[in-house]
């Protein structure tokens, strides 16, 4: 039996939760990768998590958003940008939160998902993608290769705070973040920062990459720490390419929305039906643009391959030169001129008198013909008219015009492959959010209380918050014991007492502010830092992975936690105010 408080918790079980209740819960605090996809309803409760910390709130205080509510939509967004492309680096360190296996993540999700369905939708899974990720050996480029045996990362998802955290890190001079942190942490920064309405913010995954997209204007993408317009999405760059990659070459697995998700291969979709026609809608229009000659002018900057395939005349004082296309385009780099829109004279001013050739470079199509020809005929490249109309001008012997043109016409009109709604059975029977840019952060924490034994997403978004004070412990501590590898593989070579000692030596702060909040063993491992009821719990962990068989108990009071293991106690002052309770780790066989 527990000893010590009114409320006692074991790993293996809580009172009144079911298993997979229990589970989910659990899920909510590490929101791996893996969790996230199961359970999509997780995604947007990390935003929720986010919305609820004080940490994103105090931004409104720093000078660089002075003004923010007399500024138009677009330009806080914008200014919000840039101060996550200041403070938060994409971090994509695959060891950070450890490692697990196939086998244990097949077996602890089999009651939820087949393994043939895992590997259709999961990057840890054998996903592969189309033909693009064969091309590159996707699991080589994002380093999965090097896990052999079933080996898999965790890759964890980051609350604000272990994002602010990675500060901390010897080899980190800011915050970071995976993808589906940065996206979790842009919805909440539009939300609490920019002033846009939650309606507006849509959350998509796909098996490699997270994103939001933003209904504002003609609609923003979040990329990681950038934003990207429209008229970014086809501008042709070196950024635009890798933001296209996702939506380009990936199905898109869940959109999350403040009304719900919609998930590729669940039945039933909880997102409100209208908000995901316009959001549908919406993408698809800003991933589409008619073909003009500066559209033209991009997809050659996009198609390196097919650069050397074009030459661009300039008159100057009164003759016809030509430069090839891959060295007028190396004019670019560093200069705000482009050679297709009205800075080109600029541009060509830039270029020095021996790049540029006297006669036609043989076998090479002169893009100024091209482009006057799409001018004069506005052709529709859509239609299978319009792509017959433009194949003979694009006849070269260096290139297949079939094959060009098709790239062309991809790269004009993107059709997002988005979870089928005639497929889905839509279920809404949940209170709505209803959180308003004008509410404030009290506001935002009555309401979500106030729904959230109704309202799924607002009762996992306590779970994700790590506020013991507001949750049952039972998922806390599963997860703590369960998903904490790497506290465990970085004490391996020390004994009892020296492990001891290291804990105690951590720096005596949490990386949670708040009263109740608690860090995972990992997070206080990896950052060097953690409360004494933080340090108890890491300690209790490392000393159950070592002695299995031993009864290790932890009793918790409001200002300190105390561990008991064999004939031993360790004592440990905390600041988190929590209620008294005993966490037992491990009993005596």
């Amino acid at each position: 039996m527990c000893r010590g408080g009114p409320r006692c918790y074991t790993w293996r079980m809580t009172i009144a939760m079911s298993a997979r209740d229990l589970e989910r819960r659990s899920c909510a605090v590490t929101l791996s990768d893996m969790e996230v996809f199961i359970f999509p309803e997780l995604m947007y409760s990390l935003v929720l998590a986010n919305i609820m910390s004080p940490r994103i709130w105090r931004w409104r205080d720093d000078p660089w958003f002075a003004g923010m509510e007399r500024m138009k939509p677009h330009r806080r967004i914008m200014r919000l940008k840039q101060y996550i492309m200041d403070n938060y680096a994409f971090n994509l360190d695959l060891d950070t939160w450890g490692l697990t296996s196939k086998d244990r993540e097949i077996e602890r999700f089999r009651d939820y998902l087949s393994l043939d369905a895992l590997s259709q939708s999961n990057a840890l899974f054998g996903y592969e993608g189309d033909k693009y990720y064969f091309d590159i050996d996707i699991r080589t480029h994002f380093g999965l290769d090097k896990y052999e045996g079933g080996t898999i990362p965790y890759w964890k998802t980051e609350t604000v705070e272990a994002m602010d955290a990675f500060r901390f890190k010897p080899t980190y001079e800011s915050g970071a973040g995976e993808c589906v942190s940065l996206a979790a942490l842009y919805a909440a920064a539009l939300f609490v920062v920019g002033r846009i309405p939650l309606k507006d913010i849509f959350l998509m995954a796909t098996p490699l990459h997270s994103q939001n997209f933003v209904d504002i204007g003609d609609g923003i993408l979040t990329n990681n720490r950038r934003l990207v317009t429209q008229t970014m999405w086809f501008n042709g760059s070196a950024l635009s390419a890798q933001a296209r990659r996702a939506l380009e070459n990936e199905r898109v697995t869940v959109v999350a929305h403040e009304t719900g998700f919609i998930h590729v291969l669940y039945p039933e979709a909880t997102i409100e039906p209208g908000a995901y026609r316009t959001f549908a809608a919406k993408l698809g229009t800003f991933l589409q643009v008619p073909l003009t000659a500066e559209i033209l002018g991009s997809f050659v900057r996009h198609s390196t391959e097919l650069q050397r395939c074009f030459q661009i005349r300039w008159n100057n004082f009164g003759r016809d030169r030509y430069i090839a296309a891959e060295k007028l385009l190396a004019y670019e780099f560093g200069c705000k001129f482009r050679f297709n829109d009205n800075t080109r004279e600029k541009l060509m001013a830039e270029v020095a008198g021996e790049d540029f050739e006297s006669r036609p470079l043989p076998g090479r199509i002169i893009l100024d013909d091209l482009e006057e020809f799409v001018r004069e005929q506005q052709i529709d490249i859509r239609t299978p008219e319009g792509f017959a109309q433009l194949k003979g001008q694009f006849a070269s012997n260096c290139m297949n015009a079939h094959d060009a043109i098709e790239q062309l016409r991809r790269f004009c009109w993107v059709e997002p492959r988005l979870p089928d709604a005639a497929a889905k059975t839509f279920t809404r029977d949940q209170p709505p959010l209803e959180l308003a840019t004008s509410m404030s952060r009290a506001d935002i924490l009555a309401r979500l209380e106030t729904i959230r034994e109704d309202n799924e997403l607002a009762g996992l978004a306590f779970y994700a918050y790590r506020d013991l004070n507001r949750t049952d412990a039972g998922p806390f501590l599963k997860a703590a014991l369960e998903r904490s590898p790497v506290s465990i593989a970085g004490c391996q070579d020390l004994n009892d007492d020296d492990l001891v000692l290291r804990v105690e030596e951590l720096a005596d702060e949490s990386i949670y502010d708040e009263p109740g909040r608690l860090a995972q063993p990992d997070e206080v491992w990896n950052f060097g830092r953690g409360d004494g009821a933080e340090k108890a719990l890491l300690l209790g962990n490392l000393l159950r992975e070592r002695h299995p068989n031993s009864e290790i108990n932890i009793e918790v009071a409001p200002d300190w936690a105390e561990l008991s293991f064999e004939s031993k106690t360790y004592r440990f002052p905390s600041a988190k105010g929590l209620h008294e309770q005993t966490w037992r780790l491990a009993e005596a066989t």
